[in-house]
């Protein structure tokens, strides 16, 4: 009996994603795809898509070309390319107008792109079903995508009812997208066999992330159920919350029966050697190296491995506020760990009164905010429910699409007291065509469209950092990011116990960067320079400021106690660091 032939890709741009900041330049791209091609063991790469173009711009780049210039060799040698697409969102965390949807597919297929992983943070087959349409017209592969999680409504069954959705309206193949890496393995096995028992013919592909450990029994488990192609990563971004190695499951496989690839250990060598040299260059300055690390505290809460970082920022900052209302009460103390665990325990009661939305961004971050202000209002003895902010509500209301499970009736209660309505409309209707107006701005400034419409494509997806690229502001304001994180690079991030000892000493509350990205301040976004003013007052649930990044659009960053503005550390249009002091308060007696 033949053995079962199981393919490998190579997730060369998530590897970056889920570690760091930015991606390499197109001319670093060009130089590892010889390399990546030696190895011998990849079917596909992932060459762009989610946040690649974004990023490229942030920095100055023009993303157009890095994508050509890495799909380029693929193609040559006859090696699948695949990108990341959010389906109603495109290639942002915002919706997409149609118009502009579907120019993308045309525009990544011109540049090299074979394949689309279309997904949607809430498994709602009406954000991805029209794109699987537009993709095909366009001569792309749509790849369906199942985001996996782990509750009481995401069964087995309903994964394959989602994943029938999708073949019958015309995907070619299903991944599972196992974001956070809590998919358990007995359970994505039932999936992959139950998916192959009725389409023999759909190719099924496994994304999983490493975060709780569960990824290599996973890996087994939808191998052995019929799996076709499997997603890896190579050192030195591999492992902790990214991707387990190649070899490693090569190995595996190789051992369980399974007809792999054999691994060019001189390529791979190269391979890691250069993605090492990359981020010496400039990518390590702007990588969280905490997300090399797994953990099991993943597994109960259920939050992507990324989020660690930015729950750890948002704790530090309620942190000092929290103890401080127990001083002034006499009642005892919290550490760290006794807010991480109540967070924790707070996920696990939010998320099912929410609908159990998919801990994927940005809903992850929706319910982990929820839960925070819950955990914050709860400890100074008020209730639950008082910090929703729009963009949760909106979740809440149907707005970005449908929950996987029912409301609680206390959130339905809340919605209605605040004179909120709910919707089951499709999405996409609140959000017309637009090329015609980025058309006429083009035209306006003078900006050529570009081969295929490419141009015209980056500033209808993302308008904003497009002009920042196109004035020279991103290319300036990323060499002067790299150039202060250079010379603080022996400097230890965030601030020591010591340091918030003495800010509660002070009466002095830190805020802090919930996550890396770009700063902006709730004041005027078109002065660079602009800040509020020393004294300015703020009240709880105000927002703060907002922070834009290659994860979400945007995140706010709301106040959690009454304070007056003490001191302002990061400028309007700085990039900041997860955990890192942006501005001071005084908290109001």
């Amino acid at each position: 009996m033949a053995k079962r032939s199981i393919q490998f890709s190579l997730m060369y741009r998530d590897m970056f994603q889920s570690s760091g900041k930015y991606q390499p330049r197109a001319e670093q791209l060009e130089r590892i795809a010889p390399a990546i091609i030696d190895m011998g063991c990849f079917s596909r790469v992932e060459t762009n898509g989610g946040a690649f173009e974004q990023v490229q711009l942030l920095y100055g780049e023009n993303p157009n070309k890095a994508v050509r210039a890495f799909t380029h060799a693929f193609n040559e040698a006859g090696i699948q390319t695949h990108m990341l697409d959010r389906g109603l969102n495109g290639l942002r965390m915002y919706p997409v107008p149609a118009d502009v949807r579907k120019l993308m597919y045309r525009v990544k297929k011109a540049q090299g792109v074979d394949i689309t992983r279309i997904f949607d943070g809430l498994n709602d087959p009406r954000n991805i079903i029209p794109s699987i349409v537009y993709a095909k017209e366009a001569g792309m592969i749509p790849q369906g995508t199942l985001c996996i999680t782990h509750s009481p409504v995401h069964t087995v069954e309903y994964y394959l009812g989602v994943a029938a959705q999708l073949i019958e309206a015309g995907a070619e193949e299903i991944c599972l997208k196992d974001m956070a890496g809590v998919g358990r393995p007995a359970t994505l096995g039932k999936i992959v066999k139950g998916i192959k028992e009725s389409y023999p013919h759909i190719l099924v592909e496994y994304h999983g992330h490493t975060g709780p450990g569960f990824s290599v029994a996973s890996m087994m488990e939808v191998a052995r159920a019929g799996v076709d192609v499997l997603d890896v990563a190579v050192e030195p971004l591999a492992w902790g919350k990214i991707h387990p190695d190649v070899i490693t499951i090569q190995a595996m496989l190789e051992d369980a029966g399974f007809d792999v690839p054999k691994v060019n250990m001189n390529a791979y060598m190269k391979v890691r050697a250069l993605t090492q040299e990359f981020l010496d260059d400039f990518l390590g300055y702007f990588t969280n190296f905490t997300n090399l690390r797994m953990s099991s505290l993943l597994v109960g809460c259920g939050l992507p491995g990324g989020m660690m970082g930015s729950m750890m920022a948002d704790l530090k900052g309620i942190h000092s506020a929290i103890n401080m209302f127990h001083r002034q009460n006499n009642t005892p103390e919290l550490s760290m760990d006794d807010l991480l665990v109540k967070l924790f325990q707070e996920v696990e009661y939010t998320w099912p009164k929410l609908g159990y939305p998919p801990l994927v961004t940005p809903y992850s971050q929706y319910v982990k905010n929820i839960s925070l202000m819950n955990v914050f209002n709860m400890e100074r003895g008020e209730g639950r429910w008082q910090a929703i902010d729009a963009k949760a509500w909106d979740m809440i209301l149907g707005k970005a699409g449908r929950l996987p499970g029912k409301l609680d009736p206390e959130i339905v209660a809340l919605a209605k007291e605040k004179g909120y309505e709910f919707t089951d409309e499709d999405p996409q209707n609140n959000y017309p065509d637009e090329l015609d107006k980025y058309r006429k701005i083009m035209d306006e400034e003078g900006w050529e469209y570009g081969p295929d419409d490419e141009e015209l494509f980056e500033l209808a997806m993302h308008e904003q950092q497009y002009r920042d690229y196109k004035s020279g502001v991103a290319k300036e304001r990323f060499e002067q990011d790299l150039a202060k994180l250079k010379a603080e690079k022996e400097a230890k991030e965030g601030y020591t116990v010591e340091d918030v000892r003495a800010l509660e000493r002070a009466n002095l509350i830190p805020i802090a960067a919930p996550i890396s990205g770009q700063l902006f301040w709730e004041v005027d976004l078109m002065d660079r320079s602009a800040a509020p003013a020393i004294g300015t007052k703020y009240e709880e649930g105000d927002t703060f400021a907002f922070i834009q990044s290659q994860e979400t659009y945007s995140v706010d960053i709301p106040v959690r106690i009454p304070g007056v503005l003490r001191e302002v550390v990061a400028q309007q249009g700085a990039f900041v660091r997860k955990g890192e002091v942006i501005a001071y308060l005084a908290a109001k007696e």
